[in-house]
């Protein structure tokens, strides 16, 4: 059951997630938690839905339905990872799909974090409880890359990297139709869908997002993309691919009928029988606390490499 949490505000604060965060550092609830919670539609101010950015006057009431709390540590699973790269800061992991990145309401274990603890590795504790070492996350079905910091001092200096946009993270991704261009930039806002709370969506007012798409490959029904993330908002990728038309091949959130009405039943069948979408993290870049620029690769998954040649031969 939610635990419904009221603040009264004894003085004015120019944003509504801002103050919160400092009415709530006493409970371990974060400002990006907050704003998790503000998307999610669970803080109302003064009886009606809440924006992050709004100002805050001094009696104004806010309330939140705060979901329960995870175990207060994540539990150790014996799941080995891949790690790509490692140094005495930071390690690259090639993440699975299917495997969820750290513990959430539904996936308490067998996440990437779970199996992080179970390997006794050093973990910074993470700005967040229960997400040790965790600087950037991938979606469930979403394979490859992610960067995982040893300490406190790595995760600064990593996240600093992350916030100044100076991490390369280019993506390969197969989507559905065919582009007129060969490097298609998308430059449109991001915020929660308002009919569907699952979703993500294109919306004025939205936060500010950045993918640079590349046409790698046209094949017949589909073509195969790099992306590369010039933000990191949720579902991004996937969202500015819906956006344009071409969402990515499986991904029934934001594509719609899954075949997407091609005649081959050959292709139809091994697309119907996806368990993920094809969207795999490939390349990381990005200058460790040792001072080394690193470059970290990840070939496509079996599944991903299946599919592609299914496509290929139409």
């Amino acid at each position: 059951m939610d635990e419904r949490i009221v603040i009264r505000f004894s003085e004015a604060a120019r944003r509504l997630d801002i103050a919160l965060a400092r009415e709530l550092a006493g409970r371990g609830v974060t400002r990006s938690r907050v704003s998790r919670l503000l998307d999610e539609g669970r803080i109302t101010l003064e009886g009606r839905k809440a924006r992050a950015s709004e100002p805050v006057a001094s009696g104004q009431e806010a309330v939140l339905l705060l979901p329960p709390d995870h175990p207060a540590e994540p539990v150790p699973s014996s799941i080995e990872l891949k790690i790509l790269y490692e140094d005495e800061h930071c390690l690259v992991i090639d993440k699975p799909a299917g495997m969820v990145t750290h513990p959430a309401k539904g996936h308490w274990e067998g996440t990437v974090v779970n199996a992080l603890v179970g390997s006794k590795l050093p973990l910074s504790p993470g700005y967040e409880p229960g997400r040790p070492g965790i600087l950037h996350r991938l979606d469930k079905e979403t394979s490859g890359l992610l960067l995982i910091a040893k300490s406190d001092s790595a995760q600064a200096y990593l996240a600093s990297q992350f916030s100044a946009r100076t991490v390369t993270k280019l993506y390969t991704a197969l989507v559905w139709g065919h582009f007129e261009q060969d490097f298609i930039p998308v430059d449109a806002p991001i915020a929660r869908d308002s009919r569907n709370r699952k979703r993500m969506a294109v919306r004025t007012g939205g936060r500010p997002s950045r993918t640079d798409i590349k046409v790698i490959e046209r094949l017949p029904f589909a073509t195969l993309v790099e992306a590369r993330l010039l933000t990191g908002r949720t579902h991004q990728i996937r969202v500015h691919l819906a956006h344009l038309h071409h969402p990515v091949v499986g991904d029934v959130l934001y594509g719609g009928p899954i075949e997407r009405g091609i005649p081959s039943i050959k292709l139809r069948q091994i697309v119907s029988s996806l368990d993920r979408f094809l969207l795999h993290a490939r390349r990381l870049e990005f200058q460790s606390p040792s001072g080394k620029m690193v470059s970290v690769e990840s070939p496509l998954p079996d599944e991903f490499v299946t599919v592609l040649e299914a496509f290929r031969h139409g």
